[in-house]
């Protein structure tokens, strides 16, 4: 992450920062540096049954913190808090991402160099500070080759983890499709906008580091593992009925049933909890999946 001493934090005042919380607790102090310095912050907590909503109020006490009454999912909570923004820009951020306060301020400050552009993206890394793949082009448009970019980039998609919506420029397509409840989301929010010829843009100086699905802790991981196998499994069946056709879908659908349960002995021989629960609940998705249209 930057150490940029001469950044201006000032910017920091045009941008509100969400974050939208599940099971979150464990994860609020590695973000207490950043959400501290801003001066607009909005929490989302989706029904947590831990300490996230009381430790949030306690550590974060200028930030807006929305608990809801039931799990409402991942789109639909960052459009709840992206109704109450007021400022031009909204940075949203995933609990298991941790990014500087200076990091977030060149951020901002390399959007107003680019006009007109929706979204821009800081270039995501593991806890080893090696870059993850976090944007890449539709697949049918260019085959991405990984990640390394040396410059600001124009990309056709980036990972939800970390993104600065440049609300202006994202007028008519900036919020989430709620029928995603977890899971593809972020591409199907990216693909509109990538049709709607509104750039989006990786500033890759600029870094986060991803600790991915560590988001959620809770007494019941298991249980976790389960739900993100099922809306995964769920979510990606609805991208391919929505942007491509029912067909494709349950095309799709079969073949990833099929592969799901070939993988189901093997996972009972090289026994993990954790990524048998997950195998289980995308089972189950894929089963229990319906056409919206």
């Amino acid at each position: 992450m930057s150490n940029a001493s001469n950044t201006d934090l000032a910017v920091l005042e045009q941008v509100t920062v969400i974050v939208v919380t599940y099971e979150s607790a464990h994860c609020l102090p590695a973000l207490t540096p950043l959400l501290s310095a801003c001066p607009h912050v909005i929490i989302v907590d989706n029904a947590s049954n831990d300490a996230t909503v009381p430790q949030a109020r306690q550590t974060f006490p200028r930030a807006q913190v929305l608990a809801l009454s039931e799990n409402m999912g991942f789109g639909a909570a960052n459009n709840r808090a992206l109704d109450r923004v007021r400022t031009p820009y909204a940075f949203l951020l995933n609990p298991d991402c941790e990014m500087d306060a200076e990091d977030l301020a060149i951020l901002i400050s390399e959007a107003s160099r680019f006009p007109g552009s929706a979204i821009f993206a800081p270039q995501l890394t593991n806890s080893r500070a090696e870059p993850d793949l976090s944007y890449r082009w539709p697949s049918n448009q260019w085959v991405s080759r990984g990640p390394g970019a040396l410059a600001p980039i124009c990309v056709g998609f980036v990972c939800g983890a970390a993104m600065l919506f440049a609300l202006e420029a994202m007028r008519g397509a900036d919020r989430f499709d709620e029928r995603f409840f977890l899971y593809y989301e972020d591409d199907d929010l990216c693909l509109r906008l990538f049709k709607m010829k509104r750039p989006i843009v990786v500033i890759p100086r600029v870094t986060a580091i991803h600790r991915s699905r560590s988001s959620v802790a809770g007494r019941s991981r298991l249980r976790a593992e389960y739900l993100r196998g099922f809306h995964h499994a769920q979510s990606k069946l609805l991208f391919a009925e929505k942007h491509g056709d029912l067909r494709k879908a349950r095309r799709l659908r079969t073949r990833t049933l099929l592969l799901a349960l070939a993988a189901w002995p093997l996972r009972l021989i090289a026994f993990s909890p954790r990524m048998v629960a997950r195998l289980s609940g995308r089972i189950a998705g894929l089963t229990r999946w319906r056409p919206y249209d």
